[in-house]
């Protein structure tokens, strides 16, 4: 199986790009969130690949993170999903807007991906779910690095039992009047006083 390539970029569109590896040119297909993440014709290129063969088929679609690849895969794995339809779904929405929305069971947002109805919907949020970390539907709300405490004070909730969305809540009630130089201790200790 190839894991990555690194070459030259030679063409791209917003669906694929041709990579120049070796003296060989790859056709790689990609989101159109990998297409913003890639750089000019010309350049050295870094994808992260997954290795795509059916009897008929053999292609490769890229990825600019490996959590990209790893969320493409896993929704490979649900029943009805096929690469055409996650890549579609990573085009619409971020990594982490898409695995807050699994997390988060919003089946009508999952829906807004084209090819994907309601049972479609369903089916992902019922069989994803459980195969993230309960802890990464949280990522959605605390975007910025310099909320990285938040995040941290949120998981901590999470690990002493309270749900993701209830840790989330409490950890945004006290936030506001919380110094910017308190530690995730002090976020964790008046969000259980509260």
């Amino acid at each position: 199986m190839i894991d990555f390539l690194e070459g030259v970029v030679c063409e791209k569109t917003p669906a694929r790009l041709v990579l120049q590896v070796g003296g060989v040119g790859y056709e790689i297909f990609i989101s159109l969130n990998g297409y913003a993440g890639l750089p000019a014709i010309g350049a050295v290129c870094r994808l992260w690949v997954h290795d795509y063969v059916r009897e008929d088929q053999h292609l490769l679609y890229g990825f600019v993170g490996a959590d990209e690849r790893r969320l493409f895969n896993l929704l490979l794995g649900v029943s009805g999903i096929g690469p055409k339809i996650a890549l579609s779904a990573l085009g619409g929405m971020s990594v982490r807007e898409l695995t807050a929305a699994i997390t988060g069971g919003e089946v009508s947002r999952l829906q807004g991906i084209s090819g994907v109805g309601r049972k479609t919907a369903e089916r992902i949020v019922l069989e994803l779910r459980d195969k993230f970390e309960a802890t990464e539907g949280l990522s959605g709300a605390f975007a910025a690095p310099a909320e990285q405490r938040l995040h941290d004070a949120a998981r901590a909730l999470v690990a002493l039992g309270h749900k993701p969305a209830e840790a989330q809540k409490m950890v945004l009630a006290v936030a506001g009047g919380v110094p910017e130089d308190a530690g995730v201790a002090e976020l964790v200790r008046l969000a259980l006083r509260r």
